[in-house]
């Protein structure tokens, strides 16, 4: 009989150890959640690469008892990197490797375009305080406006990192539906003579052009808004990986080996911020309803002043590559030109749209950055 009570508090004991003992309905809803997004990101292929990792960190965070944060270990390391701002510079070093600023330079105009379109950043923020955020929330929430992860991730680990999670899932989520999003708003301010506008072919640009442009950028910018100074210098720097045409063991390295690590961390730490108690509360659907408030109003705003350039220009710019200006680096540029062949087959703008879309980057960067500014 000993023998057996023993066993019976042993099992009591292993019981109330375990997970399941601590086992929330709010874990479970948030499990849930987690699965959901594994669903979008792997079945039907939502942002893959980025909602795969944070959907699973989502589905970690809500395991009771694992003391992930009660010692340092691979969770905590992965955490310290996201609460002190390593891991967003490092994603932008990848990108900015990738990235080709030549549209931009063949046509520096663009960069208004993309200037034009953070104007759903302010547009979430002025809606994000009347619905009573503080104004550090509502810039943090604002900008997933300008459809750009890493920055989103980074302006809220500075101005509302109890925000994180559900920021971090609304910009992701809508960068991935770009393509079902954007379409609606083109038509709709956008008649069809100006949807069949033809650009003229883009200017050849020099090597020394591209060489130039991310050290006058970085050194510019850096000194406007110094806050922004590792997320600008470490995009810029990739850039430069990339168009001085040495340093191409590098390029390689920052646009595959280091990107993709990062991304795994980066992503990964950011679902693990979405614990029951943090993303269970009204403020979760309020962010992710003003989310699509700012993207609807950035892709209006590039979109309407694409179409007063093309009036100013007689006819000479393309107003639908205003809406590239969201940034969503490439994916709001192939959108421009899907809705743009299907008005006028044969009419070729993916160079076109690139630049407001890169400029859009820079522009969102920008945004952070006087927001850091403001209100740091």
């Amino acid at each position: 009989m000993e023998l057996f009570n023993a066993f019976v508090v042993s099992l009591q004991s292993v019981w109330n150890d375990s997970g399941f003992a601590a086992f929330t309905a709010g874990n479970g809803i948030m499990i849930l959640v987690g699965l959901v997004l594994l669903y979008l990101a792997i079945v039907k292929e939502f942002e893959p690469l980025l909602l795969g990792p944070i959907a699973f960190g989502c589905v970690l965070a809500n395991l009771p008892c694992t003391g992930f944060f009660d010692e340092m270990g691979v969770m905590m390391a992965i955490h310290y990197g996201i609460a002190n701002e390593i891991f967003p510079p490092l994603i932008f070093l990848g990108i900015g490797a990738m990235t080709d600023f030549g549209p931009l330079l063949a046509r520096p105009y663009t960069l208004l375009l993309g200037a034009a379109a953070q104007i759903g950043v302010f547009v979430a923020l002025a809606g994000a305080m009347i619905m009573g955020f503080t104004v550090q929330e509502a810039a943090a929430i604002g900008i997933i406006g300008g459809a750009d992860g890493p920055t989103s991730i980074y302006l809220s680990i500075k101005l509302a990192p109890h925000l994180l999670g559900a920021i971090a899932v609304a910009a992701y989520s809508y960068m991935s539906l770009v393509p079902l999003i954007q379409p609606p708003v083109m038509m709709l301010l956008t008649s069809r003579k100006e949807r069949e506008i033809a650009m003229e072919q883009l200017r050849p640009v020099t090597r020394f052009e591209r060489v130039v442009f991310p050290i006058v950028a970085t050194i510019f910018i850096s000194l406007l808004l110094p806050s922004i100074a590792a997320l600008l210098g470490c995009l810029m720097l990739g850039n430069l990986f990339r168009e001085s045409g040495v340093m191409d063991r590098l390029s390689d390295t920052a646009q595959n080996a280091l990107c993709n690590m990062v991304t795994i961390f980066l992503a990964t730490g950011t679902g693990m911020t979405m614990s029951a108690e943090d993303f269970l509360v009204p403020q979760t659907l309020m962010i992710i309803g003003l989310g699509l408030v700012a993207f609807i109003g950035g892709t209006a705003g590039g979109l309407i002043l694409g179409k007063i350039m093309s009036k100013v220009s007689g006819g000479k710019t393309y107003p639908l590559i205003g809406s590239a200006g969201v940034s969503a680096v490439p994916m709001a540029a192939r959108v421009s030109q899907m809705v743009g062949m299907k008005a006028k087959p044969g009419n070729y703008l993916l160079m076109h749209a690139m630049g407001p879309n890169v400029a859009g980057v820079i522009g969102t960067a920008v945004a952070a950055g006087t927001m850091l500014a403001m209100l740091k």
